[in-house]
């Protein structure tokens, strides 16, 4: 995709469909949660899987962002060259590959830092068989019924903790937890409780504790105030959030502030091959299905299915050619499927361009 700066991108030049990320909510969500997390006595380090992309990353960072959070070794090796100078892989890592990297990086640069779960003392050992010069530093993580990864009980986190403290090639540096598959606040409360109890007991200095943080971070932000660590909030969406699973789920509905809807997929009508259904030319491999369906923003047209490449929608008067906007539903979902996105202003000229790296 040859982008040009000015152009706009409705003139059809780089073709359809195409997704689109407005500069302005983008910007806007960046310091909007910089500035949550600076007044709740906090720091971000945003998960960087949701976009894999260097310039977004490089925003977080300018706006202050402790580090860069990824999912697995190889998001980290890319993260590394965002100029994460801090990384966090949410997760036990157990590849021998990523591992290597991981202990030839902590070798090469003093001030690198990287940070990865443990929630055995299986998970422990394969990092210390793994540890170069520099010990790996983790974080016990604390899971809950129906969960995911985790620790189930304090009493076990513990051992694991203790464990980390006696083994070489290993160093505890804290807890994790994620609170994003709970149900209810109390829920969460409860949960978040857990995690100060095992701060408390891990006898670590300084430790760190990091959550999720994407649907909750105002009750975060109420209940981790007074614990005695440094709190890393892990949030991803949060960067260009949605029309759609987030718009309902944020905690802006609940507290002073919004997150806008950054992304939008845009599409021609194919076909109406009935009264009242047309197909358009966006499917499965343009926007995400999986939290929800892209939301038409057109008044009166509702969307029945996706399929690989094309969208049944139900509305009245559309006609092959015309041209369609839609919000999408998970951002997560949503960078993967594009190398290229046009960055845009508010009369949809190219203001630049976003790059990911999946």
């Amino acid at each position: 995709m040859q982008v040009i700066l000015g152009q706009s991108v409705l003139d059809g030049e780089l073709g359809f469909p195409l997704m689109i990320v407005h500069r302005d909510a983008l910007e806007h969500n960046v310091a909007t949660m910089a500035s949550f997390v600076r007044d709740h006595g906090m720091e971000l380090a945003p998960h960087v899987k949701t976009h894999m992309s260097p310039e977004i990353s490089a925003m977080q960072l300018e706006a202050g962002a402790w580090g860069l959070t990824v999912a697995t070794t190889r998001q980290a090796r890319i993260a590394r060259g965002y100029g994460g100078d801090r990384i966090m892989v949410a997760n036990q890592v157990v590849d021998s590959a990523g591992l290597n990297w991981a202990a030839g990086e902590l070798d090469r640069d003093p001030a690198f830092e990287f940070l990865s779960f443990v929630d055995s003392e299986t998970g422990v050992d394969i990092l210390a068989r793994h540890a170069s010069t520099r010990p790996f530093r983790v974080l016990v993580e604390l899971g809950h019924e129906g969960g995911r990864a985790g620790c189930r009980t304090l009493d076990e986190l513990l051992k694991v903790a203790a464990y980390v403290q006696e083994t070489p090639g290993v160093e505890l540096a804290g807890v994790a937890g994620y609170e994003g598959a709970l149900k209810s606040a109390q829920d969460v409360r409860r949960y978040l409780g857990t995690l100060q109890d095992a701060v408390e007991h891990v006898r670590v200095r300084n430790p760190i504790l990091t959550v999720g943080g994407s649907q909750w971070f105002d009750v975060i932000g109420r209940e981790l105030v007074t614990t005695q660590a440094r709190i890393l909030l892990r949030s991803g969406a949060y960067v260009t959030h949605d029309d759609g699973y987030y718009r309902e789920r944020t905690p802006f509905n609940r507290i002073e502030g919004e997150l806008r809807p950054a992304l939008e997929v845009w599409a021609h009508v194919l076909s109406t091959p009935e009264p009242g259904l047309a197909v358009v030319g966006m499917g499965k491999r343009d926007a995400p299905y999986d939290e929800g369906l892209p939301v038409p923003r057109r008044d009166g047209v509702t969307i029945t299915k996706m399929q690989d490449q094309h969208t049944v929608v139900r509305a009245d008067g559309l006609k092959p050619g015309d041209l369609l906007a839609f919000g999408i539903s998970h951002p997560c979902t949503a960078f993967d499927k594009w190398r290229v996105l046009p960055l845009v202003d508010r009369d949809y000229r190219v203001v630049g361009t976003i790059h990911t790296d999946f």
